[in-house]
C-alpha cells in the first residue's frame, strides 16, 4: 500500500518546486508561477504558498525582487570536483583548518585504517568554502605511526595536500573507496554549514589505500544535501 505524504502541505509544495528547479523545469532567472497560479495548482491557501516560497528562499533556491516577483537564483547545484581538494584550490575554493590533533578515532575509522586497539591517529578537521560560502566539513584521519613529525601534524596548509606528504613518506595514494549515505545534520554541522531546517546531509566515508592496499587515510566528508552534488566519472575501455 502506498504511503501518504504526512508532511505539511507547504513543505510538500516547497519540495515539489525544488525538484522542478533542480531538473531545470524552472530555469535560473525564471519567475516561479504566481501565488494565484500555485494556489490553483496545489488546491491550497495563499498562506501555504507563502510558507513554501519562504522555505525555498531560506535554502537559497529563489530570490524575491521588488517589481520582478520571485525568480529562480542563478546559483544552483554545485558539483565539487577532485581539484577542489588540493592546495592551491581553483574555482574559488578555500579551506579553514578547524582542528589538528592526535586522537583515538571513532571505531569505524579505526577499523578502516586497520589500527590496533589503543593506537592513535592524527585528525585534521577542515571547513571547505566556495566564494566564501561553506561547502563541506571534513574530518581526515591518518595513522600516527606513519605521519608523526610531518606537516600533517601541524595547522599549516599544505601545497598538494595530504597526497603530497604521503607520497614523500613512501605511501602514494593508489585507490580510494567512497561509501555515501544521507542523514540529519549534527548541531556542529548545522552551525558550520548554515544548514536550513529540514535539510539532510550527504556523508562520504572515504578510505584511501596505498601500495599493497594499505589504508593510509580515512576521511568523513559532510555536505548539505540540497545544494551540492557528487559526480563520478568512469571510463569504459573496449576489449
Amino acid at each position: 500500500m502506498a504511503k501518504q505524504d504526512a508532511r505539511p502541505i507547504h513543505v510538500q509544495i516547497a519540495m515539489d518546486l525544488r525538484a522542478q528547479i533542480m531538473a531545470g523545469t524552472l530555469a535560473p532567472g525564471e519567475k516561479i508561477p504566481s501565488t494565484r497560479a500555485l494556489m490553483q495548482q496545489y488546491a491550497t491557501s495563499g498562506t501555504a504558498i507563502a510558507n513554501a516560497v519562504a522555505i525555498l528562499k531560506e535554502e537559497g533556491w529563489v530570490i524575491g525582487q521588488q517589481g520582478k516577483g520571485v525568480t529562480v537564483r542563478d546559483k544552483q547545484m554545485v558539483v565539487v570536483g577532485e581539484a577542489a581538494y588540493f592546495e592551491p584550490a581553483p574555482g574559488g575554493y578555500s579551506y579553514e583548518i578547524l582542528r589538528v590533533e592526535e586522537c583515538h578515532p571513532p571505531k569505524d575509522v579505526a577499523h578502516a585504517l586497520g589500527l590496533e586497539q589503543g593506537e592513535q591517529a592524527v585528525l585534521r578537521q577542515r571547513l571547505m568554502l566556495r566564494d566564501g560560502d561553506p561547502v563541506e566539513l571534513c574530518w581526515s584521519y591518518y595513522p600516527l605511526s606513519i605521519v608523526a613529525g610531518t606537516r600533517l601534524t601541524g595547522r599549516g596548509k599544505i601545497r598538494g595536500g595530504a597526497p603530497a606528504i604521503l607520497a614523500e613518506l613512501g605511501f602514494p595514494e593508489r585507490e580510494l573507496i567512497d561509501r555515501i549515505s544521507s542523514r540529519g545534520p549534527t548541531p556542529e554541522e548545522v552551525e558550520h554549514l548554515n544548514i536550513p531546517d529540514g535539510i539532510s546531509v550527504l556523508r562520504q566515508f572515504r578510505v584511501v589505500y596505498s601500495d599493497e592496499r594499505r589504508p593510509v587515510e580515512v576521511s568523513v566528508l559532510v555536505k548539505p544535501g540540497h545544494r551540492y552534488e557528487l559526480q563520478y566519472h568512469q571510463v569504459i575501455l573496449e576489449d
